[in-house]
């Protein structure tokens, strides 16, 4: 009896992670498409070596709206899962290239951080970013279930393939 209830708790802990994730993708991916989020992650991506170039060649408008577009199609393939466990490890893998590049900002923001306090301490800008390693966490967990799950699914369309010798 425990280990149902075991496995009950995994699994909708692994579909709350799942679909908490993807709400948030779609959520905040829509957000792009508003003025006041451009102005937002302003001091984010002009203070990124990386984005700040992209900034100045194709506008700050143009790139919250990548931003926005990657989120959600990231979103939907993570949501995906019950039907293309593939893509949903795909649209994972995504989130957590996502949410390591948002980690990124805490280094390259220097709104990120209160200087004038002794030791550094994370300024809002900063507790906002640093929720992301959780999300980042999430991502490769899910990641690991929806391959897992296509393995699975494989195996019982195809028993026997791939060959032992080349089974991970």
């Amino acid at each position: 009896m425990r280990s149902t209830i075991d496995k009950g708790l995994q699994s909708t802990g692994f579909s709350t992670i799942r679909y908490g994730l993807a709400l948030n993708l779609l959520s905040i991916g829509r957000l792009k498409f508003e003025s006041y989020e451009v102005e937002n992650i302003r001091p984010l991506v002009t203070a990124s070596p990386v984005f700040s170039r992209l900034l100045t060649e194709i506008g700050e408008q143009r790139l919250a709206r990548v931003f926005g577009v990657t989120e959600m199609v990231v979103g939907s393939l993570i949501a995906a899962r019950p039907f293309a466990p593939r893509a949903s490890a795909l649209g994972s893998l995504g989130a957590a290239g996502i949410f390591a590049t948002t980690l990124s900002f805490l280094v390259t923001t220097p709104e990120a951080w209160q200087e004038r306090r002794g030791e550094p301490k994370l300024s809002l800008a900063g507790q906002f970013l640093v929720k992301d390693i959780v999300l980042l966490g999430a991502s490769l967990l899910t990641a690991a279930e929806s391959l897992q799950s296509f393995r699975a699914d494989s195996r019982k369309r195809c028993p026997g393939w791939p060959p032992s010798r080349y089974r991970g």
